[in-house]
């Protein structure tokens, strides 16, 4: 159900309280001159006009998505906007983030793209950002922006548009050259193109109308309400093997998920081996690396002290059951998954049961 709460004070003052459908017709009224990264949008167009209408009614139907826009928006816009502005780009790219993910870190689609600016895994790598097993920078809302916006400043230079780019970003560049060919069309907004990609820079149009304007649409957050943008400093860290992520929590002062939540493209519980930049909350980065040093060896030395060889017959099942951990537990100190294990192969088993074990058989040889 779409809900504009309120249109004007003189509105109200001269006329009977509007009907909910009246209110919505004069929300999205558009009487003032649109662009987009300061391209014209050709309103007088009926059918440009209707389109975009059509878009604007769809994201005023969803007033959970829009006020989750507003909130987030106020955390990550402004790295997106700083990026923008050192390459001398259109603060209206920032939008594609909105049409793409809702800002949404974590948000995948069926065809695989994942992270802020929906990369699928070969434009990303193509781009610069590492995407492994391990490690996914398309979750990183500052080296995905870096990417999205060569590649988006790369499709300006080829289409000479920065709506036919933005076409281009969602549908591939190959496919819109087809289309343009096909057609003999070089305008986006007279193209005929599949309906996803056809709607796409509406979808863009309309987050820029309501966020740019949110009180028109009756939405008016204070601060408090606005998600505050994550105070941090970064460390660099030099990895020769993978190193759990509550080693590095401990080394600043915080816990496990405030570094998942910071540095979202570290998919599982390590960082893998390697030299990385890592957030940390704000105010830590002071003593991190001597604090970093300790903890590492401190947990070398009980890993060293925790290691069982896999004997014949043995599963991971029984395994746990025999030592008192919990399955998931094991295959994550590890990082075995659903792998086989051999006899020989070595696991790290935290656990006093492992101790206890090992006193019985020392006792008797």
């Amino acid at each position: 159900m779409i809900s504009v709460i309120g249109v004007s004070a003189s509105y109200a003052q001269t006329k009977a309280p509007p009907s909910a459908g009246q209110a919505i017709l004069e929300a999205i009224r558009i009487n003032e001159p649109l662009d987009f990264c300061g391209e014209p949008v050709p309103l007088d167009d009926p059918d440009v006009r209707e389109r975009l209408e059509r878009e604007l009614l769809v994201s005023l139907d969803n007033s959970d998505d829009i006020i989750l826009w507003l909130k987030r928006a106020n955390r990550y816009f402004p790295d997106v906007e700083k990026v923008l502005k050192a390459q001398s780009l259109p603060d209206d790219l920032k939008y594609i983030t909105i049409a793409e993910s809702s800002l949404r870190p974590l948000a995948f689609s069926n065809k695989g793209a994942a992270g802020y600016w929906q990369f699928i895994e070969g434009t990303g790598k193509k781009y610069g950002l590492e995407i492994s097993g391990d490690i996914d920078e398309r979750r990183n809302v500052h080296r995905a922006t870096q990417a999205a916006v060569t590649y988006l400043k790369d499709l300006h230079d080829l289409f000479g548009s920065w709506t036919l780019a933005a076409a281009a970003y969602n549908m591939g560049e190959d496919g819109l050259k087809s289309e343009m060919l096909i057609q003999k069309v070089n305008n986006y907004y007279q193209l005929y193109l599949n309906q996803e990609t056809q709607r796409y820079v509406f979808r863009i149009l309309a987050a820029k109308i309501i966020m740019s304007n949110p009180e028109r649409f009756g939405y008016s957050p204070s601060k408090s309400d606005l998600y505050a943008p994550r105070r941090t400093e970064t460390v660099e860290i030099k990895a020769s093997e993978p190193v759990p992520l509550h080693i590095i929590a401990g080394a600043a002062n915080t816990y496990f998920k405030i570094i998942k939540d910071l540095n979202p493209q570290i998919k599982y519980y390590s960082l893998p081996a390697g030299t990385y930049s890592i957030h940390i909350p704000a105010g830590q980065a002071a003593g991190f690396h001597e604090r970093y040093e300790k903890l590492l060896a401190d947990w070398i030395a009980l890993k060293n002290d925790s290691v069982y060889v896999v004997k014949k017959g043995d599963t991971l099942t029984g395994i746990a059951k025999q030592f008192n951990v919990p399955y998931r537990a094991l295959t994550i100190w590890n990082n075995v998954g659903g792998r086989k294990i051999s006899p020989g192969d070595k696991l790290y088993i935290f656990s006093d049961s492992l101790k206890e074990s090992r006193s019985r058989e020392q006792a008797n040889p």
